[in-house]
């Protein structure tokens, strides 16, 4: 079975079932093809066996004080930052992956942990009391409501009190679906169209994301003058859009004639 194809039997699925760990290691060997996913999730294994105490702050330790694990501040965007095998090797990341991995050495530990996707910048809650909310990013501080406040007037420049539903937990569906949402503008800037289709591939899979995309996707293609990729993407959204595909084949063909 391909990386992609244990992806999407992953994300369609029981979301029950669906493990942090193993899909966002799939996701990641779409960028490094050899990557041997059971041992990247034996590193992940070796990690929490090092922790000395199964407890919050015995986890922040191992992976702020002691690993040493923190923010991307000087290249945010780099599409390494959202790749779980490369937040190991270079110890950085953004706020989605550092936290998936400290929810994920939590999960090995017994320590209750969920995602809180608050727009702009994502955070750890402990569900146990006290239901701290800790930012990766930030080398695990903890926050409160009114510093998430604070932190959302700097991102967006907006002083607002935060709805409740801003800070509810995350599902996994959504979770990857925001992580590939940041590969796809990191590729974008980057003018990567092969990076792009898979990216547009495995987004599109997600249930509960806009199988449209793939057409946005498309579009996007065609600008970069990709006519060949952009015909893959709307035959491949043809192939699930049912009576609409017949409209769908026809703009793949047309873009197809566009190579001759």
């Amino acid at each position: 079975m391909t990386a992609t194809d244990a992806f999407i039997a992953l994300v369609q699925g029981p979301e029950n079932a669906l493990v942090l760990d193993h899909a966002s290691f799939l996701l990641a060997a779409h960028a490094n093809p050899g990557m041997d996913v059971s041992a990247q999730l034996e590193r992940l294994d070796a990690m929490a066996a090092r922790c000395s105490e199964p407890t919050l702050d015995g986890l922040r330790h191992l992976l702020f004080d002691d690993m040493g694990f923190a923010g991307d501040t000087d290249d945010y965007s780099d599409p390494r930052n959202s790749f779980l095998d490369q937040v190991l090797d270079r110890r950085l990341g953004i706020p989605i992956s550092l936290s998936v991995l400290m929810i994920e050495v939590g999960r090995r530990l017994g320590i209750p942990l969920e995602g809180v996707g608050m727009p702009g910048h994502f955070l750890v809650r402990h569900t146990a009391p006290p239901r701290l909310l800790i930012d990766p990013f930030h080398q695990g501080r903890t926050l409160d409501a009114d510093q998430c406040a604070d932190l959302f007037t700097s991102l967006f420049g907006v002083t607002a009190d935060l709805p409740a539903s801003v800070l509810e937990g995350a599902r996994p569906r959504s979770i990857l679906a925001r992580m590939l949402a940041n590969l796809k503008r990191s590729y974008l800037d980057r003018r990567d169209a092969e990076s792009l289709m898979w990216v547009g591939r495995l987004r599109a899979a997600i249930p509960g994301v806009d199988p449209g995309e793939m057409a946005e996707l498309a579009q996007l293609l065609v600008n970069l003058g990709r006519f060949g990729e952009a015909a893959d993407a709307l035959e491949e959204l043809a192939e699930a859009s049912g009576t609409r595909g017949d409209n769908l084949l026809a703009q793949a063909r047309s873009l197809r004639a566009r190579l001759n």
